[in-house]
C-alpha cells in the first residue's frame, strides 16, 4: 500500500489562494488606478514625456479646478440632470410597482421585463436611438408634439434651453425599469395580512399605499435614491453621445464627468482632471451623506 501523497501546499493556505486572484485583480485594476489618480492630482504631467515628466505642483491643480468656471458649470449641469432625471424615476416607479403588484397577474414577468429592458441595453445604442427621436424635422418627439399641441420645430439637441431636458428624458427612460424592479421586489416581501386587515377596516387602495406600502418601502427607497444620487453625479455616456462629446451649445449638456474627461484627453491636463475627479468624489460623498441623513430608516 502506497503512502498518501503529501499536499504541495499547507491546507491552511488554501482559502487565501482561492481569494488571491480577486485581490490581485483589484490591486491592479482598482487600487492602483485610485492611488495613482490621487498622486497625479498633485502633479503636472505631460503623458507623452513618460512618468519622468511629472513634477510636483502641490495644491495648484485643486486651486485651478476651484477657480475654473467651466468645472462649476459642468457640476451645476450634473446636479440639475441628477435631480430632474432621478426624482421622476422614483415618483413614477413607486406607484407603478404598487399597481403592477396589485393589478397585473397574467404576464407580469413580461411587463416587468419590458420596463427593465432599457437598463440592460447598450447606453450608446439608447442614446443614438433617442438622438433620432429628438430630430428637429422628423423626430418622433417633435411629430407627437405637433399633432397633440401644435408645437413644431424644436431643436432639442442644439438649443441650450432644450439640451438638458432631452438628456434627462433619456436617463429617466433608461433607469425607470431598474427602480421599478427594486420596488416591486420589496413590495412582494410585505405581508399580505396587513393589506387584508386594512381592507376589512375600510381602507381604500390609496390609503393602503400611503400607510402600509410606503412605510414598509422606506429601506428600499433609501437604497434606490442613494444609487440614483451616486449614478446621477457620475453621468457621462448619455450626454456624451447626444452632444457628440462636446456638451452642446453653450456647454448646456456638459457634465462634470465629461469635463474632466476632456481635461485629460482633449487638453492633456491629467493633473487637473485628477484634481477635479477628487473634488467630484467629495461632492458625491457629501450628497450621499445628506441622503443618508434624510432617508435612512430608523432602527
Amino acid at each position: 500500500m502506497s503512502a498518501p501523497r503529501r499536499a504541495w501546499i499547507p491546507p491552511a493556505w488554501a482559502p487565501y489562494l482561492f481569494v488571491a486572484p480577486f485581490f490581485a485583480l483589484f490591486a491592479v485594476f482598482g487600487l492602483f488606478p485610485l492611488l495613482f489618480s490621487l498622486w497625479l492630482a498633485f502633479q503636472s504631467w505631460e503623458p507623452t514625456g513618460g512618468l519622468g515628466a511629472m513634477h510636483w505642483v502641490g495644491l495648484d491643480n485643486f486651486a485651478f479646478a476651484i477657480g475654473d468656471e467651466w468645472f462649476w458649470k459642468g457640476l451645476w449641469n450634473t446636479l440639475w440632470l441628477s435631480v430632474m432625471s432621478g426624482l421622476p424615476q422614483h415618483l413614477v416607479a413607486l406607484p407603478l410597482a404598487a399597481f403592477i403588484d396589485r393589478r397585473v397577474r397574467r404576464g407580469r414577468d413580461w411587463v416587468v421585463g419590458a420596463y427593465f429592458l432599457p437598463y440592460i441595453t447598450s447606453t450608446v445604442a439608447v442614446a443614438i436611438l433617442f438622438a433620432s427621436f429628438f430630430s428637429t424635422d422628423y423626430g418622433l418627439v417633435n411629430v407627437t408634439l405637433q399633432r397633440l399641441a401644435g408645437i413644431s420645430g424644436i431643436d432639442w439637441l442644439n438649443r441650450p434651453e432644450f439640451i438638458k431636458p432631452a438628456i434627462a428624458m433619456v436617463v429617466f427612460w433608461r433607469f425607470l425599469g431598474f427602480n421599478l424592479v427594486l420596488y416591486l421586489a420589496a413590495i412582494q416581501t410585505i405581508p399580505r395580512d396587513l393589506y387584508e386587515a386594512a381592507a376589512l377596516d375600510g381602507a381604500t387602495p390609496w390609503r393602503q399605499f400611503l400607510h402600509i406600502t410606503l412605510p414598509s418601502l422606506k429601506p428600499m427607497i433609501f437604497f434606490g435614491v442613494t444609487l440614483s444620487v451616486i449614478g446621477g453625479l457620475q453621468l457621462f455616456e448619455e450626454p456624451f453621445v447626444l452632444t457628440n462629446g462636446r456638451g452642446g451649445s453653450d456647454q448646456a449638456g456638459m457634465t462634470a464627468a465629461m469635463y474632466l474627461y476632456r481635461m485629460a484627453f482633449d487638453f492633456n491636463d491629467f493633473g487637473g482632471a485628477s484634481a477635479m475627479s477628487w473634488l467630484l468624489f467629495l461632492v458625491v460623498l457629501g450628497l450621499t451623506w445628506l441622503t443618508h441623513r434624510l432617508l435612512k430608516p430608523s432602527e
